[in-house]
């Protein structure tokens, strides 16, 4: 924009805010807006500045060059919402380079109508890719019944835990995720103290060995019964200590 053009843009700004355009303030517009044309997008600018009103109602509208070219670069971005750059075949890096640059300025400055859509992928993948994930386990196009549905809260677990805690201690009952329990209780630990390690049989259960034989799961559960008399027999042996009796000195009251 010269000083000709600025001073015409002046003119089409008095119209609205009633300013006294001057020979020095072409200059010092052509000087701000050097690299902006004065087009019709220009002029939108300014229509779109005196439009929308200010926050405070009681402030005078005055446009300025830096309104004019952010309310200009708004309106031409807006026609590159949709905008696909459309290659040729075999194209060099500077070929690509100038035909994006021709696109971009053509549809900006709307001598090219702004494309209205977004273009959409179509068609699904390839046969090939499809038979690649088959080859490493994928079954995602296969179809399952409702029967076959795991329950929700089954497979989360799986997902969070794995190894002895993925499963209900056969023993103890301790639940998914939560350690196995040593025989007894406490006031502290109502359920039993917590064990270093799962139980023989939630450790053979998730390594899917057999289960235990009847003689096996007897001397198990008998094993269980000492322990816990055991227990039992210290707590019964260990001294009640009884609370402390204060005794008042023998004399003259105070």
């Amino acid at each position: 924009m010269n000083e000709k053009e600025a001073a015409k843009l002046l003119g089409y700004c008095a119209a609205f805010d009633n300013r006294k355009p001057s020979t020095a303030a072409a200059v010092a517009w052509a000087s701000a807006l050097h690299d902006v044309a004065l087009d019709a997008d220009t002029k939108a600018a300014v229509d779109a500045y005196y439009t929308t009103a200010p926050k405070d109602p009681d402030t005078k509208l005055w446009i300025l060059p830096h309104n004019v070219r952010t309310l200009r670069s708004k309106i031409r971005s807006k026609r590159l919402e949709n905008f696909q750059y459309e290659p040729i075949a075999g194209e060099t890096t500077g070929q690509y380079l100038a035909r994006y640059r021709g696109q971009v300025q053509a549809i900006a400055s709307g001598h090219v109508p702004a494309p209205t859509g977004r273009l959409a992928i179509e068609g699904g993948p390839s046969r090939q890719f499809m038979q690649e994930l088959e080859a490493h386990g994928w079954q995602g196009t296969r179809t399952v019944d409702e029967d076959e549905r795991p329950v929700e809260a089954e497979l989360i677990d799986e997902v969070r835990r794995s190894g002895p805690l993925g499963i209900v201690c056969p023993t103890c009952q301790a639940a998914i995720g939560r350690p196995c329990k040593t025989p007894g209780g406490s006031e502290k630990q109502p359920l039993g103290k917590p064990r270093a390690k799962p139980h023989t049989a939630r450790l053979r259960a998730a390594s899917g060995r057999s289960s235990q034989t009847p003689e096996q799961r007897a001397a198990e559960e008998q094993r269980i019964r000492d322990m816990s008399a055991r227990h039992l027999a210290r707590q019964q042996a260990e001294p009640e200590i009884h609370d402390i009796e204060i005794v008042e000195p023998e004399g003259d009251a105070a």
